[in-house]
This record gives C-alpha cells, structure tokens and sequence, in this order.
C-alpha cells in the first residue's frame, strides 16, 4: 500500500493551492482526480481567460449559514496575495468591471501556473483515477482506489461542488463528509439563469436575445448590471447575481431603465412630441424590442399626447417595477457554482479540519460558502486550500 502524508482529492483550484502550500511545508503529497486534466473549471472560466480573483473580495460578497466562517481564510490569504503569485509569474492580466481580473491571454496560464507550483512543491499529481471506499485507521486513512490501495495521515476533499455535471461534479464530497457524521445543507443551483412560466416566455420570445443594463433585486438584495434575454428566461450577470438569493415562489424586480426617471420623461414627451407614439419614447432610451414589449404589457396604445398621467404611470412601472415571478432556474446545467454544501458548524474557521474527525479537511465549493458573481468564489478555492495548506 502506498503512503503519504497527505491526499488532496480534487485537483481544481482549491485542491492545487492545498498541495502547493502542504508541499511547501515538506509534506509528501498526492493529488488525485477522476478527470483527465488539472483544472477544468479554471480552463473554462471567464470565457477561456479565468476570472481569477476579485480585488474588493471580502466576507460581505460571501453567502453562507454562517456569515463569519470566511473570514479567517480571506483574511490570512487575500486577493492581494494571489495577485502577487500571478505577477510572480509573469502572468498579463487586466481588470473589468467591479473589480474582476482576468488573464489578457489563456486560463490555462493560471493552470500551468498551479501544476508547476504543485511539482516544485513536490506534490505527485494522478488524474483520472476514482475514488472507491475510505476509511478511518488509527494513523488517518485508507482508500481503495482505481490505481490501488492508498493511505494517508491526512485527507482532503477538494472535489466541488454539483455545478456542470458534464464536467464531472458530482456528490462525492457530500458523501464523504455525511460518511464522518457532517450535516449537509441542501445544495442549490447559484450564479445561474432564471426561466419563465410558458405564458411568459410566449410573451417575451420576441426579447430573445436582447440585452439592456438593468437594477434586480430580490429578499432585501440588489444587483446592477447586464441583464439578458434568452429563449428560456433571463440571465447576464445582475440575474446570475440575484439567482443566489431567489427562491422558488419568489417575484424578483427589475428597473429596465435605473437612471432615469421614465415618468417624468413621458410626460415631458406628451408636451413637446404628443404625435409619437409611447414605444418610441421608450426606444430613446431602452432597447427597440424591449421598448415594444413594455409599451404592450401596460396596455397603451396610440399616440402619448392623448395618454393620461394614470396610463403613463403604468408604463413608467413596466419599465421601472417589473414584477416577474420565475418558473425556476436552468439548474446544474448551467449554474456556475453550488450554493450550500457541507455545513461549517462542523469544521474548523482556521484550519478546514472536520472538528470530530482529526485530520478529514473539506475546502473550496464542497463547502458552504458560495461567493457572487466576478472572481470571489475562485478567491474562496485560493484562501481555504491555503488555509488547508498550512497545517495538514
């Protein structure tokens, strides 16, 4: 049987860090994965170039039961620390909207990055490789693998999340994590588009496609940024943004037009430009189609000089207060990350470590922690497989 200090399970983004930093500290590591390649998620994140950190990252852009978990983690290995590694290496990056970095060139820089860290540290790395049966010894752990036997002093699970089964996510850590007695809660669909009812979506079809930026808001939380017409409901970031906080049943509001007072605006129309119709009105500042479908949904009709204040406030509020109750989401498909997981009532702030079970550490999405839109859950992987790093 072959023995090591530490098996990482997982070779994502969370997995590479801990056996970077567990390497670092002379610990004999080996990081295993079923998929054929290290870093999946990283390779296909932001559009091929990685959103790989968020430089306003901090606990407040951080869902969890908890609140107060991340805060050790994000504290001790920041966004500014993961900055200093990618400029280390030479890495061109370049910073968009709120905050989010992404590579000028490939994802694959951050995975090359990783892997070469991971060998300089000493780390054995073995890929497609499953995971059978583990159990607890009186020296840590043993597990039947698709390689063979293996054992460990310490185990960590760094294997995600449900979020794109097609690339393989699946339970496993949920599974390992209730075999050792931690309670799990319920994982959902997050960073994830929205669906509408079939009367709403026979409504909207024609919207399909159309893209505006807009203010959502849903239980007490506002996103403002692109939002994006698809032929199954919404998305663009504001919605993937507000997905985490939605609910089943719940109505979620739109502003189409955040920055102007659309009111006020058609009642000037009716004075200076009576003769156009209300939809054109709309069109000065919104988009054509989305303007039309406005127009029809608050029922006005000819021209805005013969409409009342009663009916302009209608349409101000299509605009403004769009109510829209969503039949769902479009589920693990699509969503980007997994909101819930393993509870951390049951694990170590500091460390990661399962509380009653010495040496069993999860990190990364298999925990609940799930981070917004823009770089923060890739900032989540960095700081609790750092944290991990430190003392397994």
């Amino acid at each position: 049987m072959n023995s090591f200090d530490v098996i990482v399970i997982g070779a994502g983004a969370a997995g590479m860090m801990c056996a970077i930093e567990a390497g670092r500290r002379g610990r004999r590591i080996l990081l295993i994965d079923h998929a054929e390649h290290p870093g999946e998620k990283i390779r296909i994140s932001g559009g091929g170039r990685c959103n790989f950190t968020n430089i306003h990252a901090a606990p407040k852009h951080f869902l969890s039961a908890n609140p107060h978990f991340c805060k050790s983690a994000l504290k001790r290995f920041s966004a500014a620390d993961f900055i200093k590694r990618v400029e280390a290496r030479g890495i061109a990056y370049h910073e968009k909207a709120l905050g989010q970095l992404f590579c000028d060139d490939s994802s694959r820089s951050i995975i090359e990055m990783l892997t070469d860290d991971c060998k300089e540290a000493g780390a054995e790395l073995r890929l497609s490789t499953s995971i059978g049966t583990i159990e607890k010894t009186a020296d840590g752990f043993a597990l039947e693998t698709s390689g063979g036997a293996l054992a460990c002093s310490s185990l960590v699970i760094a294997t995600g999340g449900k979020s794109i089964p097609k690339m393989g996510a699946t339970d496993f850590a949920y599974d390992v994590a209730q075999q050792f007695g931690l309670h799990i809660i319920e994982p959902r669909p997050a960073l994830v588009p929205l669906t509408f009812t079939s009367g709403l979506l026979e409504e909207m079809k024609a919207l399909s496609g159309v893209s505006t930026e807009a203010s959502v808001s849903c239980n007490g939380m506002a996103f403002r940024e692109a939002l994006l017409f698809t032929h199954r409901g919404i998305s663009g970031p504001c919605i993937l943004q507000i997905s985490s906080y939605w609910r089943e049943g719940d109505d979620i509001a739109i502003d189409l037009a955040p920055d102007i007072d659309v009111f006020a605006r058609l009642r000037a129309a009716r004075q200076t430009t009576g003769k156009l119709a209300p939809q054109t009105v709309l069109a000065e500042f919104l988009p054509k189609r989305l303007a039309d479908a406005a127009t029809a949904r608050a029922g006005l009709e000819g021209r805005i000089g013969d409409a009342s204040d009663k009916k302009l406030k209608v349409l101000s509020d299509a605009v403004k207060q769009w109510r829209v109750k969503p039949a769902g989401s479009e589920g693990w498909r699509t969503a980007e990350v997994t909101l819930g997981g393993i509870d951390t009532d049951g694990l170590s702030s500091k460390t990661m470590e399962a509380k009653e079970t010495p040496g069993l550490y999860f990190i990364g999405e298999a925990v609940d922690v799930t981070g917004w839109l823009g770089g923060y859950n890739f900032q989540w992987a960095w700081s609790s497989g750092w944290a991990a790093g430190q003392v397994v």
